[in-house]
């Protein structure tokens, strides 16, 4: 592997950042939007030719000797193995055709330049995140992407909402990013490294016990971390407000990288989860109630984009189920897959939006197939991928993660489903009341109705072979595959085998596994045949917000999980912040407005002694000679 090609992935979009981020006033929109596409691309291209050099064994490329401290030490240094390659296809690939959709969605866009800055210097902070061979440097891309989330989102930054929404991404991720970092404190109080190799190899050793309280505490904390990341419950409301920013900026956040970097960090830590079996059980629990309330929410959302950002959440809880149960494969596998048809959904949206001048109320549309057929057969693609349908991407993922989960708990293998069940029929619901019908907005959007540029269907037709054909990644032998994914990533498990071997013990029969892909998909294709029944055959329009009453109020207006967040934590803290502010503000008013008075007094009374008479300053000067000689005659 040449370790000179591999420096120059982060590299490429972080001398995007910088041409772009300086120039943007002077670069032409044309060759900012190459600059910004071409870094993503090369990195992209560059992370193929490192894949097709890997040998199979994990190597570590050291730049340079970073940080140094007594025993301790954190070099600067990339890892190149199974698991970072795999998010490295997904991160630059998925990426790079965001980008290049940008081209089209943004070029009206008097910040142009700006956005592609914005988007490389995203892209290189989170290959740093996948590509680190420390906790530290992931650490580093950590923040990075939360900086950059912040930047993206609140882009339109002359509407106050999009700048509260920015800031509350901003906040809620730092208070996950607190418990990662005392999980990093942990690890080196009880390793003495961050070196992924290091960490794992002397926790797997035999040192530690099933559930040992250090396991338990460092694997908790670091999940805080992930809960903030990947929008898990309780700091998942920043995700849904996320989509003020442009669509461009919620496909590369909420389909292959910054919500996913959560489930990332656990599959890297697998030896450390897999010692701490207590930490899983919370972090499957977590992962069905926060799939369950999201998907819940999203049947009675009508803005396009809100629909498809708690659909994020829900398919992020599934992956993190999946990790519950120590099926470490089939999360990755599901980010791999959500990642495809996710992306594809929200620039179907984007480009929905684009066509109808900036409209997002899926009750103003309607009968847009026929004038945006690119985009509808996308976007069909991708509703039946998220849906489980055989034999789209979506179903060989969504379906081995539940297996895991009937094999680990039949009860939440039920919940899953029925999660499931939901997430057909809101995706279903969205794609017949958008497509079509009669159109239901104004005489001026009608007017302004047209299929998106190439810039934007090419990505679009791209994103919909992959949600189509993804599930090539993983067949399951059940169904004649070889497992591909499974047997890939097999070498990063060795260690968590080793430690807790009964986490990985099991096998369902063939019948079995059968009824379930069969049980999965008739409760996929009766939730679709009830939206069917409702918004295809009945006709039915999602009612106007003031005559909704009841269960749908309640789910319209997600549970008021944000007034009761605003009530018991944000309106508390601004009035502690008014009390304190105005009290420093009294404290610093007395003590630079009492400075300045004593000064004045003082200086009033020093003053007169200015006199201007010769002999007083010889009298003066004498009587200060008299002191000088007496201090230091009572000195000896």
């Amino acid at each position: 592997m040449n370790s000179s090609l591999l420096i120059f992935i982060p590299l490429l979009p972080l001398i995007g950042f910088i041409i772009n981020g300086i120039g943007f006033r002077h670069v032409p929109k044309s060759l900012a939007g190459i600059i910004g596409s071409a870094a993503a691309l090369g990195a992209f291209i560059l992370s193929i030719l490192i894949w097709n050099g890997f040998d199979g064994q994990p190597q570590v490329v050291k730049l340079f000797d970073w940080i140094s401290i007594g025993q301790l030490t954190i070099p600067f240094a990339f890892q190149i193995d199974q698991l970072s390659l795999l998010m490295l296809m997904v991160v630059t690939g998925v990426g790079s055709l965001i980008h290049i959709y940008s081209v089209g969605y943004m070029h009206h866009d008097e910040g142009f330049g700006k956005f592609f800055a914005f988007l490389n210097l995203f892209l290189f902070f989170m290959l740093l995140l996948v590509m680190g061979s420390n906790y530290v440097i992931m650490f580093i891309g950590w923040e990075g992407v939360g900086l950059c989330s912040y930047l993206l989102i609140g882009f339109w930054n002359k509407v106050t909402n999009y700048n509260n929404a920015a800031r509350k991404a901003f906040i809620m991720n730092r208070i996950g990013d607190l418990g990662f970092l005392l999980g990093i404190f942990m690890i080196i109080q009880t390793f003495g490294s961050v070196e992924y190799l290091d960490v794992f190899s002397k926790a797997a050793n035999g040192s530690f016990s099933i559930n040992d309280t250090v396991m338990v505490t460092i694997t908790a904390l670091l999940f805080v971390g992930a809960m903030g990341k990947s929008a898990q419950i309780p700091l998942y409301t920043w995700l849904p407000d996320a989509m003020a920013g442009p669509t461009p900026v919620s496909a590369l956040i909420h389909a292959a990288t910054m919500v996913t970097a959560g489930i990332y960090m656990v599959i890297r830590s697998n030896v450390l989860y897999s010692l701490a079996p207590a930490t899983l059980g919370v972090v499957g629990g977590i992962g069905l109630l926060t799939a369950v309330v999201a998907a819940s929410i999203g049947l009675y959302q009508n803005d396009i984009k809100k629909v498809l950002a708690y659909s994020t959440v829900s398919q992020l809880g599934y992956m993190f189920l999946a990790l519950g149960v120590g099926a470490y494969t089939s999360a990755m596998f599901h980010v791999m897959t959500h990642a495809f048809f996710k992306a594809l959904l929200f620039l179907g949206a984007g480009s929905v939006i684009h066509a109808m001048s900036d409209e997002q109320d899926i009750r103003n549309m309607g009968g847009l197939r026929k004038y945006l057929p690119v985009t509808y057969w996308t976007f069909l693609i991708a509703t039946l991928a998220i849906s489980g349908i055989f034999p789209l991407s979506g179903f060989f993922s969504k379906d081995e993660i539940l297996a895991h989960v009937f094999e680990h708990n039949k009860i939440m293998w039920g919940i899953g489903l029925f999660t499931s069940m939901m997430t057909a029929f809101y995706m279903f619901r969205l794609l017949f009341v958008t497509f079509f019908g009669e159109f239901r907005g104004t005489h001026d959007q009608k007017h302004h109705l047209h299929e998106s540029p190439a810039t934007m269907t090419v990505p679009l037709i791209i994103l919909a072979v992959l949600s189509a054909a993804g599930g090539l990644l993983n067949i399951p032998h059940v169904l004649g595959g070889g497992e591909s994914l499974a047997h890939f990533m097999a070498p990063l498990f060795e260690l968590s085998k080793q430690a807790n071997p009964e986490l990985f013990e099991g096998h369902l029969e063939h019948s079995t596994e059968y009824i379930l892909m069969g049980v999965s998909v008739g409760a996929a294709v009766l939730s679709i045949f009830f939206a069917y029944s409702l918004f295809m055959s009945k006709r039915v329009v999602p009612a106007a917000d003031k005559d909704v009453t009841g269960l749908p109020k309640l789910l319209q207006n997600k549970y008021y999980v944000d007034e009761f967040y605003d009530t018991v934590f944000v309106n508390p803290m601004r009035k502690l912040s008014d009390v304190l502010y105005s009290f420093g503000e009294f404290l610093i008013d007395l003590a630079v407005n009492g400075a300045g008075r004593l000064v004045q007094f003082l200086s009033g009374r020093m003053r007169l002694l200015q006199t201007g008479e010769t002999g007083f300053y010889v009298f003066a000067m004498v009587l200060g000679i008299l002191v000088i000689l007496a201090w230091n005659l009572l000195l000896k």
